[in-house]
């Protein structure tokens, strides 16, 4: 990942209401989440939902697709998973016992099939 990228995730992220609407929708899973659903579980009006979701959305983080009248929000798996490997590119110093911990956390309970945690 370039940096730039790597800044328009982490800014996009930086936001209370943005962080937990991204983190509802790794929760979710391949799935994902209608728009309304994502409304009422976070307690966001609707405008705010949007202008958050078009920028998760901008950042590669969230995709949507339309089911019906309804507008389903998945996670951004693989820019997910590239974020976290930029983060992570140069930790340790050679030392791999120090990100260990961080793999262990990454992988725990991921399907890698269904890109979902």
């Amino acid at each position: 990942m370039e940096m730039p990228n790597a800044v328009a995730a982490l800014s996009a992220l930086a936001h209370p209401g943005r962080l937990e609407v991204f983190r509802l929708l790794v929760r979710a899973g391949a799935e994902g989440v209608a728009a309304g659903e994502i409304a009422r579980a976070t307690g966001s009006l609707p405008n705010t939902l949007s202008t958050n979701l078009g920028i998760l959305a901008a950042a590669g983080l969230v995709a949507a697709r339309r089911e019906g009248r309804s507008i389903i929000y998945t996670a951004g798996y693989d820019r997910m998973r590239e974020l976290l490997a930029f983060l992570v590119e140069d930790c340790c110093g050679g030392r791999p016992e120090i990100c260990a911990p961080l793999a262990a956390v990454a992988s725990a309970g991921c399907d890698a099939e269904a890109r979902s945690c």
